[in-house]
């Protein structure tokens, strides 16, 4: 809390000064990938709470407290909000506690389980959100492209440092266009867009506690599976992931959503793994920029995964073959080199 932090120090005043807790100290809880951040306030008398500090010439938090509604009305555990200063940005909000899935699944015991909780979560959460994602924009064909071409700018052409011919852009417009449609094809339901391991919290009973959800939009059934699933953080084998998903599928037919399941495991399969494509190609476009553009080195060292997983799908469907020979030839060869070359100039950037 000093001159150099100005927004921690009007949050401090916030919570223990104008809202009257009574404050013991205020400590980091967590950064995401926006320009948001999130503190912890612990009281005196051995409550905490976590403040989300969201300037607001960056971020607006109307997004956040209308999904809070949506999903909360839906009965999913997200946190409560206590309290609200929309013309500071800032929010009181329970605290879901420290112990995210990604932590939690370091012991591979616990992940039939954890992942249970969170397919049947989510299973509740498309299964009765349908009202909810009519209130929610459209995951349409210019978002979809929007997110694609983050990719050859930041990825490709920032990170990898190709000059891209006009040969690699036919071959990468193409293929978008084919991932698109993919996507506009799928039956439509709410989706969170980030349902991964790192917000997903682990809770002592009706878990999980679902962070993170402001970005929602009504889009493609099996987006938020390929999150959970095809996780950038942590990797599960083929099998299991096909087993995982199976179940689910299941779950929504026997709660009633036939419409949403395709015909078919196999066209549910290919659904799953052609919206994987999609977002892990906006991803890699995603990490790259966080990177150089936000200074968020860490994001370097989940590309090779996020690109695994983009290889191994191409490598599934004959319709994205040229994308995976594309990534193939000149990604995969360099990204290696381009991570070190990314963490050379940042140290080189912070020198004194």
């Amino acid at each position: 809390m000093t001159s150099s932090d100005p927004r921690l120090a009007t949050l401090t005043r916030w919570v223990g000064e104008e809202l009257g807790h009574r404050l013991e100290r205020i400590s980091v809880a967590s950064a995401d990938a926006s320009f948001r951040r999130y503190f912890r306030a612990h009281l005196a008398d051995g409550r905490s709470f976590i403040v989300m500090d969201a300037p607001p010439e960056r971020e607006d938090i109307s997004p956040y407290l209308h999904v809070t509604g949506l999903l909360a009305g839906i009965g999913l555990h997200v946190p409560t909000v206590h309290a609200v200063d929309r013309a500071r940005g800032l929010m009181l909000l329970e605290d879901l506690g420290t112990e995210q899935y990604l932590a939690a699944l370091q012991d591979r015991s616990r992940a039939d389980a954890l992942y249970g909780e969170a397919l049947g979560a989510l299973c509740t959460l498309q299964l009765r959100g349908g009202d909810a994602a009519a209130q929610l924009s459209p995951y349409d064909d210019a978002v979809l492209q929007r997110e694609l071409e983050l990719m050859p700018e930041w990825f490709a052409v920032q990170h990898l440092d190709l000059v891209l011919t006009e040969e690699d852009r036919g071959v990468l417009a193409a293929s978008f266009k084919v991932l698109r449609e993919e996507a506009l094809a799928q039956p439509v339901a709410f989706v969170h867009r980030d349902y991964h391991s790192r917000n997903l919290m682990v809770l002592p009973a009706a878990g999980p506690g679902i962070i993170d959800f402001q970005d929602a939009l009504a889009g493609p059934v099996c987006y938020d599976l390929v999150s959970l699933l095809k996780d950038c953080y942590v990797r599960w084998p083929r099998a299991q992931v096909e087993a995982w998903l199976r179940g689910h599928r299941a779950a929504l037919r026997a709660g009633g959503g036939a419409t949403l399941t395709g015909s078919s495991d196999r066209e549910f399969l290919r659904w799953f793994d052609f919206i994987g494509v999609q977002r892990h190609i906006k991803v890699l476009g995603i990490f790259a920029r966080l990177c150089w553009r936000d200074g968020k080195l860490g994001y370097l060292d989940d590309l090779p995964l996020t690109l695994g997983y983009t290889l191994d799908a191409c490598a599934r469907h004959p319709e994205l073959s040229d994308l995976g020979a594309w990534l193939r030839r000149l990604a995969l060869p360099r990204l290696a080199a381009a991570n070190d070359r990314a963490r050379l100039a940042a140290t080189v950037r912070s020198a004194p």
